[in-house]
């Protein structure tokens, strides 16, 4: 099901297909190249001195399904209900100090959102889609996967092919096919000062 955004301007085509199903397809595989893929695009996103403050924990169901499993046991209970068909989970991870002098980097998190939306762009382009997800137990993450200290478990993703609507249980579809909306452009960017919308300067 494709739901292309409704933009105001016209912008590139991967930002307009990119949406968060949660209906996937837990039969088809996503394969190692177009894993690689994403990893690669999340690797070159910018980040503050160019640290990369990033780490990503990625699961495979069809590869190692034991890993996979403990991914997907940290979900909270809802995430879980649709997740289950997603045939890739991603753990996106932060460091929380800088490697060159070891000082907190407070743009770690900042940072881990440009990889993270470099890898779902990419995604688009691989023909696949993601759902990023906060609902999960941060400390049972770090528990499971020997995460040392100083990081920092931020969101996970799942990754793979869509599914049909008919796959996911009732009490998702209706967000499932709601029309996509953002804020107007005038209530978030402001121009030369705070609350000056930037359409019609």
């Amino acid at each position: 099901m494709d739901k292309p955004a409704q933009t105001s301007i016209e912008i590139n085509e991967l930002s307009t297909k990119r949406w968060s199903p949660r209906s996937f397809d837990g039969n088809r595989q996503v394969s190692r190249e177009q894993i690689l893929a994403l990893c690669e695009a999340a690797r070159w996103a910018p980040s503050c001195y160019n640290d990369q403050p990033w780490k990503f924990i990625i699961c495979d169901k069809f590869a190692d399904k034991e890993a996979y499993d403990k991914l997907f046991s940290c979900l909270v209970e809802f995430n879980q209900g649709w997740a289950v068909n997603a045939p890739v989970l991603i753990a996106i991870v932060a460091t929380n100090k800088f490697s060159f002098n070891g000082e907190e980097n407070r743009w770690a998190s900042y940072d881990c959102g440009a990889a993270a939306a470099s890898m779902t762009y990419e995604a688009v382009r691989q023909g696949l889609v993601t759902h990023q997800m906060g609902g999960f137990d941060a400390e049972k993450l770090i528990k499971e996967f020997s995460i040392p200290d100083n990081h920092t478990p931020m969101a996970v993703i799942a990754v793979g092919y869509q599914g049909e609507l008919d796959s996911l249980p009732e009490q998702y579809r209706k967000t499932e096919i709601a029309e996509r909306n953002r804020r107007p452009l005038n209530e978030n960017f402001y121009f030369s000062s705070w609350g000056k919308g930037i359409v019609g300067e």
